[in-house]
């Protein structure tokens, strides 16, 4: 039988969130709580595997503006606060339940995971998990890849190429800044491709990309190894196309792995279930409710009868689905040589934070697949997508077409009646910069400040977190202030260049707050299309 490949790729991203004019914000816990979650158990995790021995090969993308966080002076200093509120949260706790032994037993596991954080994010990370990342990279565990700088979903942009180059030369650039590397790899944001996007990726010397499913088997030429194959695009570019049937088994919200009743129940915080008088110190003003981390009842079943979560019965549930995962890729192996003689390749790419913080046990059975594709008794191995390329396996011939791994596989999701009145107010925004940039060529000094803070706005304007939130209907007030006020940022920046003036307290003041990619050019508006 031929021998397959599992390509597991990580795709670690949050919004640009950073409120300085605010003591506590609550929408900075996004941040904490994946850190805590997910970014800090999975290195854990991953220095484990290492520390035995065990190879593995995975592929981690980390957004521009994840990474941008990671680093800030005032967002590390809160989550450590954040930390410390949740430890004492803990201690109070413990009292509370000393004389249910299940309940506290949970209570403390989730205790000892703070202080555990806690202890890792100040003294061995020195408040930058990134170089935990890094040096995993180093050891040749990792690749670690980059996405458009604010996230943007690009096929919507494709009618402004310079908008497109600005998203991946600025996303390179921080990527450089903060991993010294440049990336062979590019996430494009929600696998969202449409026909010349690789343009500006091969102008900036970007070697693969990933695509959903029916963007490969959709492609222009019929490929004749399907999505088990990388697709070649004729400048040169390789595509990877997601296996929907690998991915599926923990996507699905009906019947992926993470839905067992027996796993953590995700919904239910004692922020919400307590008392406003006990939980009021570790929530937000005015008596406004929010997750804690501390979350004591399993999955279970519908409604608000729940039982209190068995954390051993989920970890044995965990093995059982890790090994499910491996047996599943193993017939799926078999039945693909039964029609062809290669070697294919999985290719399994998730939202990071759907281990560790959506799905509590994640982490758990992604280090179970790992070690089980480690003992040597099946026909798979982990390998990452560069070095499949470097091993001359099969490839095909194609252009994918327009595709994302969102709802029904299109635009829907960022582009519907709930959020489409944003894009004309963006794509003013980015032919206004083009006209900056063609108008304010080479600039230096205080006007170079004001040009580069517009370059900001308008990428940060770009984000497709904001009209997946609109169309979700979670956080929408926000999701539609955040839009607002970078344009409006913009457009007083377009304002005062018209009239040769410069608000230069109000700059101070936006500069402060948004000041993500210190060394973005804004330039990189003018660029034409390669």
């Amino acid at each position: 039988m031929a021998k397959g490949y599992l390509g597991l790729v990580l795709h670690a991203h949050l919004p640009f969130v950073r409120h300085p004019e605010y003591e506590r914000f609550m929408e900075e816990d996004w941040l904490f709580e994946a850190i805590s979650e997910t970014y800090l158990p999975l290195l854990r995790m991953l220095n484990r595997l290492r520390d035995e021995n065990i190879p593995f090969k995975l592929t981690l993308s980390i957004s521009p503006t994840l990474s941008s966080m990671l680093t800030d002076d005032l967002l590390t200093e809160r989550y450590i606060k954040h930390l410390n509120r949740l430890i004492e949260l803990g201690y109070k706790e413990k009292e509370r339940v000393k004389s249910d032994p299940r309940l506290y037993e949970i209570v403390d596991m989730y205790h000892s995971l703070f202080k555990l954080n806690l202890d890792d994010f100040v003294s061995r990370y020195r408040k930058n998990i990134l170089w935990g990342f890094r040096n995993l990279e180093k050891e040749g565990f990792l690749d670690i890849i980059t996405t458009a700088s604010t996230h943007a979903f690009l096929p919507l942009y494709t009618e402004y190429p310079q908008a497109v180059n600005a998203q991946i030369q600025t996303a390179i650039i921080s990527h450089g800044r903060n991993f010294g590397t440049k990336p062979k790899g590019f996430w494009l944001p929600e696998m969202g491709y449409a026909p010349g996007i690789e343009k500006q990726l091969k102008a900036n010397d970007i070697e693969y990309f990933f695509t959903s499913a029916h963007g490969i088997i959709l492609a222009d030429k019929q490929p004749k190894y399907g999505v088990y194959a990388p697709l070649k695009l004729p400048n040169g570019l390789y595509a990877f196309g997601r296996d929907f049937t690998a991915s599926d088994e923990v996507w699905s919200e009906e019947h992926g792995f993470p839905a067992d009743p027996v796993y953590r129940e995700f919904y239910r915080d004692i922020g919400y279930d307590l008392s406003l008088e006990y939980i009021r110190p570790f929530i937000y003003e005015p008596d406004i409710r929010v997750n804690t981390g501390y979350k004591y009842y399993a999955i279970t079943g519908k409604g608000d009868k729940k039982d209190i979560y068995n954390r051993e019965a989920a970890l044995e549930k965990v093995k059982e689905h890790a090994r499910e995962f491996v047996e599943n890729r193993e017939r799926q192996l078999k039945k693909l040589s039964e029609f062809t003689d290669f070697d294919p390749y999985f290719l399994v790419p998730f939202d990071a934070e759907l281990f560790g913080h959506w799905w509590f046990e994640g982490i758990q059975w992604l280090e179970n697949v790992l070690r089980i594709l480690h003992t040597g008794e099946n026909h798979i191995s982990t390998l990452s997508p560069a070095s499949y390329l470097k091993m001359n396996h099969v490839i095909q011939t194609g252009t994918p077409s327009f595709s994302s791994w969102g709802n029904k596989g299109y635009s829907e999701v960022w582009l519907d009646g709930k959020n489409d009145w944003i894009y004309r107010h963006i794509h003013k925004a980015i032919e206004r910069m083009t006209e900056l940039v063609q108008r304010f060529p080479n600039e230096n000094g205080l006007k170079l400040r004001v040009l580069n803070q517009a370059a900001r706005e308008v990428l940060l304007s770009m984000s497709s977190d904001w009209p997946f939130i609109m169309k979700t209907g979670t956080t929408v007030p926000y999701a539609e202030k955040r839009i607002r006020e970078h344009i409006h940022n913009f457009n007083y920046i377009y304002d005062n260049l018209c009239r040769n003036t410069v608000d230069t307290a109000w700059l101070t003041v936006v500069g402060k707050k948004n000041n993500i990619f210190p060394d973005v050019d804004y330039m990189m508006f003018g660029v034409k299309n390669p």
